[in-house]
């Protein structure tokens, strides 16, 4: 794999000049277009072995792009705050709109190279991270973001002799890391980890590219061509997402087949009821074992079901400093500027606080799907993307519980009468809520696949009648409770390993 790379080929420094100068317009011609079309946004990934000049490669890179819209991420040890969210959380949040550029340094690489490099390395772990990466990658491609990945590479020798060259001029020894010394005992070591990763992580629309790096002109013209041709691939290459990791279903079933619309809790045990579930509520949430965990509470349900009111009754058990309401409607431009699961990602609360969505993630399911708003192909998808997603939260601490208040179509009826007439109510009702209930059928059938395709262990359903207010509240804080107060009692259930700190004599 690396043996073009390790016998350091060279570019001489007028075919150097030649080739930049034909390149540098065609890179600016293709970022403008690119920035015109505002369809696809362009993820650069900068890896390789320390010492291979691969910052100076991106820096000249930089010069010859318009910089205003070429983003540099770059990523070291986790934030007290990053730490207390999932592992791809910060990559989601720094994603650029469709027609940027960005530059990732330190990037979601950093847990499988790191464990990939060990004298012992974990297969598991290994094939679990590749999995995880793999995944994260197919979804950005069917977002349209375009990933390229580059590695920079150079035999033993040419590393040790650019690193002695480096150390010896005043003007450039600052650039010499410890790294880039300790290179030469590991090199063996980290060649193989290097070839390991990206083995198991290449693909058609995330391809890695190994890029000689002995000579500086060939390194910086190979870079440039790499990034040229990613920038002139047409849109609308196909995505066969790898399989989804197995999740364990729940173990009650969630459907809207058997519900009984009759349930009711009566008015004088109601205050009781709600004042016992939202002080035990209030209880658990400010409890030292909280503290280590965050919660995510999602609703959903038919128009007029009563989500608000539930909200509600929650948010009054908790303090307000440590929950954020988030009511989802059609996405904004800046959201629709980036993949669908951004705006959710960037939403996730740390350890200690509570993220409440009024409709969720589940829109691409149901309201997209229904409304005919995105492809077959992609809300099929979307169900493992989905299941993902939840995953990854759960395996850094969060407690994901999903609710499905199911009331009955005449109730609905009625609830939306008693909104055109209330004065206090109208601005409930609008056209739209009378245009989905002539589709109840297509959401009904929509809302059963999504139930049985996500009531994981992990993150469960909960379909609670709504027809009666009173039961409905009351049950959803019985819901949250329970599971909150039977953490302690129970194994959770990760389904990644704790990410490690990045190596960094590979990235």
């Amino acid at each position: 794999m690396f043996e073009d790379a390790e016998t350091d080929p060279c570019l001489s420094k007028e075919e150097a000049q030649q080739r930049i100068a034909e390149l540098r317009t065609a890179l600016q011609h293709q970022q403008y277009r690119r920035l015109h079309e505002q369809q696809q946004s362009l993820l650069i990934v900068v890896a390789g072995i320390d010492g291979a000049g691969k910052g100076s490669a991106i820096n000249q890179l930089n010069t010859w792009l318009d910089p205003r819209y070429v983003h540099t991420l770059a990523y070291g040890k986790l934030t007290s705050g990053e730490a207390m969210r999932p592992a791809m959380w910060r990559y989601w949040r720094d994603l650029p709109a469709k027609g940027s550029i960005g530059l990732v340094f330190g990037s979601w690489y950093a847990s499988l190279l790191s464990e990939a490099v060990r004298k012992r390395p974990d297969h598991d772990k290994i094939m679990l991270y590749a999995t995880l990466i793999n995944r994260f990658e197919a979804m950005l491609a069917a977002e349209n973001v375009q990933v390229v990945k580059l590695w920079y590479h150079l035999s033993k020798q040419a590393q040790h002799e650019r690193t002695q060259r480096l150390l010896a001029d005043p003007a450039t020894a600052w650039r010499v890391t410890k790294a880039d010394l300790k290179v030469q005992k590991k090199f063996e070591r980290l060649r193989h980890a290097a070839q390991t990763t990206l083995e198991l992580t290449t693909r058609s629309y995330a391809p890695w590219v190994i890029v000689p790096s002995a000579d500086d002109n060939l390194r910086a013209v190979r870079t440039a061509e790499v990034v040229l041709h990613a920038l002139q691939q047409p849109l609308g290459q196909a995505i066969h997402l790898d399989e989804a990791p197995a999740l364990p279903m729940a173990a009650h079933k969630a459907s809207l087949r058997g519900v009984d619309y009759r349930t009711q809790l009566k008015k004088d045990n109601y205050a009781e009821q709600l004042s016992h579930w939202q002080g035990r509520l209030a209880q658990v949430v400010r409890s030292d074992s909280f503290k280590k965990r965050s919660l995510v509470l999602a609703f959903e349900g038919q128009d007029a079901a009563g989500k608000g009111g539930a909200i509600r009754r929650v948010t009054e058990a908790l303090d307000v400093r440590a929950y954020a309401v988030h009511p989802i409607a059609a996405p904004s431009t800046e959201e629709l500027a980036r993949p669908y699961l951004w705006r959710f990602w960037r939403s996730l609360p740390r350890h200690g606080h509570a993220a409440i969505f009024d409709r969720s993630w589940y829109g691409r399911v149901l309201v997209e799907r229904v409304e005919k708003l995105t492809s077959p192909t992609r809300w099929r998808q979307a169900y493992d993307e989905i299941n993902s997603f939840e995953s990854q939260m759960v395996a850094n601490g969060t407690v994901v519980i999903k609710f499905w208040l199911a009331v009955s179509k005449g109730e609905q009826l009625r609830r939306f009468q008693e909104r055109e007439e209330s004065p206090f109510k109208q601005f409930k009702i609008t056209e739209e809520d009378w245009r989905n209930r002539k589709k109840w059928l297509a959401y009904h059938t929509a809302t059963e696949d999504m139930l049985k395709h996500t009531n994981t262990m992990l993150a469960p359903w909960y379909v609670i009648p709504a027809d009666d207010k009173r039961y409905a509240r009351v049950e959803v804080l019985k819901h949250i409770v329970l599971t909150l107060e039977g953490l302690d009692k129970q194994e959770v259930l990760y389904s990644e390993p704790p990410v490690p700190q990045q190596s960094s004599e590979i990235l």
